[in-house]
């Protein structure tokens, strides 16, 4: 077995004493999350949108499903590093953040996954933000970024999920925009850090005219990253306009978003070199940032045609997205609602790879058995620096891919009151597209070290003489193109006083047309692949909802749900639909000095074939998990505790190949808990100071289906405080991974034996000043 460490880890006594320092100054991210008000706000102050019909919403409280909400106080004191970074939050859901600002791998319920995020759909004033979670290279996450425009964020896990928007079965992430209001109010702040991050972000929000009113804002940021690649490796901007109009009868929002955000792509790289500081390490720089890549080759005279690529721009979004959200009531009972949505640009990713393992410099120099080497001469970098003992060398590649989306949606329903029953009946369609352009590979032999240079005279082939890797070349150009068309009706009765019965069916068709066209490292002009299909599907959910007092209710729930194949799945010839059917019951209680929540989950699903970038033999195999979420917070006075903990057993029950039956479905922990206390102290007039902080532990997992590659548990502590007063300035310092864990978040999928992997980031800590008005 493949056990992956790095090179320092955190001592027993020093674990010890942190925990006990975390158990006074912690956060309220947990039940408060789930309460979505904030640190005191009970379920039954709290509206949820997200898993309704039509998204016309219900009270927290009342929901016959498992979700969380987060409001604007509890993203503040999360901080997260990115969007997929505020997932770790949410019971039943492992999120691996540690890629960067966009690129993460997200994970629902134990339902198997190579990467990315196939179950995780992503939303925005209730609209999908793409027809597909996944495609190669792209998860939903990439496409949004968090800022003070956002007065809430919901997450939904199984339940009716599959039955409504765009028929998620696995977890839909909804942010809902700010709305303005009757008076002026807004925020400004200035963000740095210890890492010579530099960010404003600003909004402001008020009335236009009568019943007419405006939200406002974004932000602008520049960064080397933690991982510093010699340059500024993260920038963004981004900026939000949202209105809203009150009729008589109804309301209307319309709004619009663009963004312009990328970062470094953070990848996994070779733990076994004791020089490597796992927390900050890149083996990008300024001598392998630009590289001159093939793009082309002229039909007529062989010539090769290149382009120069900035492997700075790493992963992210440049693009936008507009909609509209409109709801009336026409009288009699009858209210009409609907959600139009159009996103479009380019979610690109350019990266820097590792092949292999990295193999010591001195290898490639030391003669065999009859006087042999692999290179003459030392080994030189092209920058002059010759290398000796303790130094190694290893391929990486310089991997291009251009991906322009475009999606459309309307989510159009009519809902009426009939007695006891509240029925729904919607209309969903969307279309969506994808042009790819690839050249992935491209190998180089390099010094590894951080920010390491190319080697002079040393070629990929030398290494894999050594024992590492040549690296390969490959790329191509795709189409795909999808149009959906769904009808679904919900109808919720409330049979007795404290009974209710939930029930929603949902049809839906996919149309699907998909063109490919690969070469050797570049597309070659010839067409591999076109594919057109077309599935219908059926999806459903019943739910049944028990208060048993005014502060204590329960439900149970059976969905069946459907994930259909993407065009990347096409491209691999895995054109099957993905069932899955899920059984889960929940107790929820809301007193005045403890809120809780706990839910118990029962998945299986059929047909799930995997294969990750060669590394495996592609297999088809069936999952199932069982597991608990668990989140509560107590509160007294000006002091909370807060505990976040799922527990699940994810295995594969059959497969193709039978050595896999029984193991643990890859990536994903047993348990995973974080603790959060949290303390306001109250200056009287002058304000007030909240200490605050997040003890993260997470349990071991594997980086393969064959259990081969194990992955240790690690912890993880966060301190902060945030300091209020009455004038409307306010100041916080945020320090995360304050114990500097190397705690690995995979392995490497593409070379699961080699010693590579990628550790979460190292300690940082960021100070924020700014004035509310």
């Amino acid at each position: 077995m493949v056990k992956l460490v790095t090179t320092h880890r955190t001592g027993l006594s020093r674990f010890l004493t942190t925990t006990a320092v975390c158990a006074l100054l912690s956060p309220v991210t947990a039940m408060a999350q789930d309460s979505g008000g904030g640190d005191s706000a009970p379920y039954e102050d709290v509206v949820i949108v997200v898993g309704t019909a039509g998204g016309k919403g219900v009270n927290r409280f009342d929901a016959s499903f498992a979700v969380s909400s987060f409001d604007a106080s509890d993203l503040e004191k999360i901080q997260p590093k990115s969007t997929a970074d505020l997932l770790k939050s949410v019971p039943g859901i492992w999120a691996e953040s540690s890629g960067g600002v966009a690129g993460a791998n997200i994970y629902v319920r134990g339902l198997p996954s190579d990467g990315d995020a196939p179950f995780v759909s992503f939303a925005l004033n209730g609209s999908p933000l793409f027809g597909f979670n996944t495609l190669s290279f792209l998860e939903g996450s990439t496409l949004f970024r968090i800022d003070d425009t956002i007065q809430s964020v919901e997450a939904l896990r199984g339940g009716p999920n599959a039955v409504f928007a765009k028929g998620e079965p696995g977890a839909t992430i909804n942010f809902r925009l700010r709305e303005g209001g009757d008076s002026f109010q807004g925020r400004a702040k200035y963000t740095t850090s210890d890492y010579n991050l530099h960010r404003f972000d600003a909004y402001a929000s008020g009335p236009l005219a009568d019943d007419l009113y405006y939200m406002i804002g974004g932000y602008i940021q520049r960064s080397p990253g933690i991982r510093d690649a010699e340059f500024v490796s993260e920038k963004g901007q981004q900026f939000t306009v949202q209105l809203t109009k009150f009729f008589d009868d109804g309301k209307v929002n319309v709004y619009s978003r663009i963004t312009d955000d990328h970062g470094q792509w953070y990848l996994p790289f070779n733990l076994a070199n004791a020089g490597i500081d796992a927390g900050t390490f890149s083996q990008l720089g300024n001598a392998t940032r630009q590289r001159r890549i093939q793009i082309g080759l002229d039909d007529d005279t062989g010539v090769v045609d290149l382009g120069v690529f900035d492997f700075g721009d790493g992963r992210g979004w440049n693009g936008q997205v507009s909609g509209a959200n409109l709801e009336f009531d026409f009288g009699d009972g009858f209210t009409l609602r609907n959600n139009v949505n159009y996103l479009s640009g380019d979610a690109n990713t350019l990266g820097f790879v590792s092949a292999g393992a990295a193999v010591p410099a001195t290898a490639l120099t030391t003669p065999d058995g009859e006087g042999n080497r692999i290179v003459d001469g030392p080994v030189r970098t092209a920058g002059g620096q010759t290398l000796g003992a303790g130094d190694f060398v290893q391929t990486y590649g310089h991997w291009v891919v251009l991906k322009d989306i475009e999606h459309f949606s309307n989510d159009l329903s009519l809902s009426r009151t009939f007695g006891d029953h509240d029925v729904t009946a919607g209309y969903y369609t969307s279309t969506f597209s994808a042009d790819d352009w690839w050249s992935i590979g491209n190998p180089v032999a390099v010094h590894n070290i951080a920010n390491g240079d190319l080697l002079d005279g040393v070629t990929p082939a030398d290494i894999a003489a050594a024992g590492g890797d040549a690296g390969f070349r490959f790329g191509l150009a795709s189409a795909g193109d999808a149009q959906v068309n769904a009808v679904y009706i919900a109808d919720s009765w409330q049979v007795a006083d404290r009974l209710r019965l939930d029930a929603g069916f949902r049809y839906e068709n996919i149309e699907i047309d998909y063109t490919l066209d690969t070469g050797p490292g570049f597309p070659d002009g010839t067409r591999d692949k076109a594919v057109s299909i077309e599935e219908n599907e059926i999806s459903w959910t019943v739910a049944a909802d028990f208060e048993v007092s005014d502060v204590l209710g329960t439900f149970v729930r059976f969905s069946d749900g459907f994930a259909f194949p993407h065009f990347d799945n096409i491209r691999e010839d895995k054109t099957g639909v993905f069932d899955i059917q899920q059984l889960e019951g929940g107790l929820k209680y809301s007193g005045e000095y403890l809120s809780a929540f706990a839910t118990v989950f029962r998945n299986t699903n059929d047909s799930f074939s995997s294969v990750v970038g060669g590394a495996e033999p592609a297999t088809t195999f069936e999952t199932e998990a069982i597991g608990i979420e668990l989140d509560g917070v107590v509160t007294v006075g000006a002091f909370s505790t807060a505990v976040t903990a799922t527990f699940q057993n994810a295995e594969i029950t059959a497969a193709d190949d039978g050595a896999l039956v029984d193991n643990r479905v890859q990536r994903q922990p047993e348990w995973q808990f974080r603790v959060s206390p949290d303390y306001t102290i109250d200056f009287g007039d002058g304000g007030t100071a909240t200490l605050y902080g997040t003890a993260t532990f997470v349990g071991d997992r594997y980086g393969n289906n064959a259990n081969t590659v194990d992955l240790p548990s690690y912890e993880k502590f966060d301190l902060g405080v945030l300091v209020n007063f009455d004038s409307g300035l306010f100041f916080q310092v945020h320090g995360d991974n304050l114990t500097d864990s190397d705690g690995i978040t995979e392995g490497d999928p593409r070379s699961p034996t080699a010693p590579n992997g990628r550790p979460i980031l190292g300690t940082s800590v960021k100070f924020t000043v700014g004035y509310d008005f």
